[in-house]
């Protein structure tokens, strides 16, 4: 921790509150639009949809959970919850005992081919369609900056193995 911090100026703390709302009302809106609509959760959403692009359509749960950036007990916890609504399957990692074989069920990809369509279109009008196309490029060009800043600084403590 530095002992003179720079602190924010108006500016910047304008832009970094306006991201940090951005982030929590977009994605409490996609999710309730999900839920109200298909009964999927984002996190369900998700993992259905890193799954149905998978050309097998099944991964390990390591994999998975490196393409989520998420934590295993919280993976371990949203699968435990989907397989109990026949969304994905689960068994035994012959390549790995400290993993499963994750598979997208035919009820998982009904699910997320019914509910794309208008995820993609609740996406565009609450994001892409009010963004010029300069705009996007320019969010992009920033995103990836910052994505590989996180990814350089060694400090992101990204899941290795089960």
């Amino acid at each position: 921790m530095a002992d003179n911090p720079r602190w924010l100026s108006a500016e910047e703390s304008r832009a970094w509150r306006a991201y940090l709302r951005t982030r929590r009302l977009l994605g409490a809106r996609l999710n309730q639009q999900l839920l109200r609509d298909w009964g999927l959760s984002e996190p369900e959403y998700e993992i259905l949809v890193v799954l149905s692009e998978h050309p097998e359509r099944r991964m390990s749960s390591l994999e998975l959970r490196c393409r989520l950036l998420w934590e295993k007990s919280r993976l371990s916890h949203q699968l435990r919850r989907m397989e109990l609504r026949c969304l994905i399957s689960r068994e035994p990692n012959p390549d790995d005992a400290r993993s499963a074989m994750v598979s997208l069920t035919a009820e998982g990809l009904r699910a997320i081919e019914q509910a794309a369509p208008s995820h993609v279109a609740n996406v565009r009008e609450h994001f892409i369609d009010l963004l010029s196309p300069e705009e996007l490029a320019i969010l992009t060009e920033i995103s990836e900056r910052v994505l590989d800043h996180l990814a350089a600084d060694g400090e992101l403590n990204l899941p290795e193995g089960d």
